[in-house]
């Protein structure tokens, strides 16, 4: 089995194995670190090249087969891109199957340092959560399979990464939060970019950050050509950080490779709600 590789550009000032952030033993086998069943499903962090491909073949399905992303991949079948060898990858399995069922993935402040980036910045300029950025961790790429969208596998996904924040003193979570636009499956809303017009007139007037955090888009969804008065329920996904204390960092960048309109996201885990953080520290 491919061990998965580890960059080590000049910013790094030690090498690091992957999964080095997680606890446990170094002598133990860290393919079976931080699995736990939740209710018929398994969480775990990928340890191996083999197990990152069938998050990446998840990701294919939900984005290209469902929502119509036009994906530049190198593997096909699979949603890669250079920031993958990057990140820590989460995965929900299905307990009776073992099939990956729900992932994210994670970019850390030093390997966000080591790439140069993080992928949010690629589509906002995000110049003012710079005092924010070493304690602040990218999340993406989150998606779950068609038939497993009953909460279950989200919550158990923000409950390991919660542990992971909290475990490695980092407090901070950003990240784009798509809108598809078109309405194709569980994942999707009505309306194409009326739709995602109408979310942002929503969330803007209840979940907006204060300005220090505002960000800008590299290349806007032009929200003027739009109907933004439509009454309509974001997205689940994006239901759920709001529920969490999430606020939206400004308006929404389009993403025409992914047929999305992407809404900037932080999620402070200060302002997490009591309840919720119960439930992460019971899991």
């Amino acid at each position: 089995m491919k061990e998965l590789p580890t960059p080590t550009l000049p910013l790094s000032l030690v090498t690091l194995p992957r999964g080095s952030l997680h606890p446990g033993d170094p002598g133990l086998d860290r393919r079976h670190l931080a699995q736990r069943p939740i209710g018929g499903l398994q969480v775990a962090w990928a340890r191996h090249e083999d197990e990152v491909r069938a998050a990446q073949r998840l990701r294919y399905r939900v984005f290209a087969d469902e929502m119509g992303a036009r994906l530049q991949t190198p593997l096909p079948g699979h949603d890669v891109d250079l920031f993958d060898d990057f990140c820590e990858h989460l995965l929900v399995r299905a307990t009776e199957t073992g099939e990956v069922v729900g992932t994210y993935r994670v970019l850390t402040p030093a390997q966000a340092r080591r790439i140069g980036s993080t992928y949010s910045d690629t589509e906002f300029d995000l110049t003012r959560l710079r005092d924010l950025r070493e304690r602040m961790v990218e999340t993406g790429r989150a998606c779950v399979h068609p038939q497993h969208r009953h909460g279950g596998v989200i919550l158990a996904l923000w409950g390991a990464l919660a542990g992971f924040m909290e475990r490695n003193g980092l407090d901070t979570m950003v990240g784009c939060a798509s809108i598809p636009l078109r309405h194709h499956g569980a994942s999707g809303v009505e309306g194409g970019g009326d739709a995602a017009a109408s979310i942002w007139n929503q969330v803007r007037r209840t979940h907006l950050a204060p300005i220090e955090y505002h960000v800008r888009p590299r290349l806007p969804l032009p929200l003027g050509q739009f109907d933004g008065t439509l009454q309509i329920e974001p997205p689940s996904l994006i239901k759920g950080y709001l529920r969490l204390g999430a606020e939206v960092l400004g308006p929404p960048a389009w993403d025409p490779d992914f047929n999305s309109a992407d809404l900037p996201m932080m999620l402070r885990i200060a302002h997490l709600p009591a309840r919720y953080r119960r439930h992460f520290q019971a899991t």
